[in-house]
């Protein structure tokens, strides 16, 4: 069996002490698949950023609140893991420059420029070994797979997950599953916890041989 690492949840940039930016991302599908991978045998170390989900209490799990924190816990943890699942959703942008006082209103607009944030799993795909994966998640509101295979690639995956928006906070999924070649290889719909056996399922077959170490 292997040792998974899994990345959950969102993360929050702040503006000033009490303001941030996020998403909507529960962790719910983080848990799914912690469960899931759990069920089949695998160890598991979640980083996780806010959420109100329980994980089980079986898994490691490393909490995290920006998408800094959550890059360098993944990294760290990574070197121990044969392979990783991109689930969060980290926040994507933060403000170039933070308030260290709350930001009082003016009456005027607020305006704010926002830098990119370092990508987590394209990270994890860079720094992979040949005997380690790397699974990620594309959540996209058009040209779905297109723009997941452009991920798989840019990324450095082994596997992409497509989603919508619609996945967010809710207890459902809709996903395709790409091979490296983007090719489609699984569509997958249901609850989240069915949706998670089932990568669980196609991960194990296609991936966690080549890291896994015997028992």
């Amino acid at each position: 069996m292997a040792r998974i690492l899994i990345t959950s949840g969102p993360t929050r940039q702040y503006l000033d002490p009490v303001r941030y930016l996020t998403n909507a991302s529960s962790g719910r599908m983080g848990a799914a698949l912690t469960k899931a991978a759990i069920d089949a045998g695998h160890d598991v170390v979640v980083v996780s950023g806010p959420v109100s989900v329980a994980y089980p209490a079986a898994a490691t799990v490393i909490p995290v609140v920006t998408t800094d924190e959550m890059l360098a816990a993944a990294v760290e943890a990574f070197d121990s893991c044969d392979g990783a699942i991109g689930a969060a959703a980290p926040c994507d942008y933060m403000p170039r420059l933070v308030s260290s006082q709350k930001i009082a209103k003016t009456g005027e607009p607020l305006r704010l420029e926002l830098i990119e944030t370092a990508d987590v799993v394209a990270t994890l795909g860079q720094r992979k070994r040949d005997d380690q994966w790397v699974v990620g998640f594309a959540l996209e509101t058009e040209d779905r797979r297109f723009r997941a295979t452009v991920k798989l690639e840019s990324k450095h995956c082994d596997l992409m997950v497509s989603n919508g928006p619609q996945a967010i906070d809710s207890n459902q999924n809709d996903v395709e599953l790409l091979d490296a070649r983007g090719n489609v290889i699984a569509e997958i719909h249901g609850d989240k916890e069915f949706v998670a056996d089932e990568l669980v399922r196609h991960i194990s077959e296609q991936l966690t041989h080549r890291g896994a170490k015997p028992q």
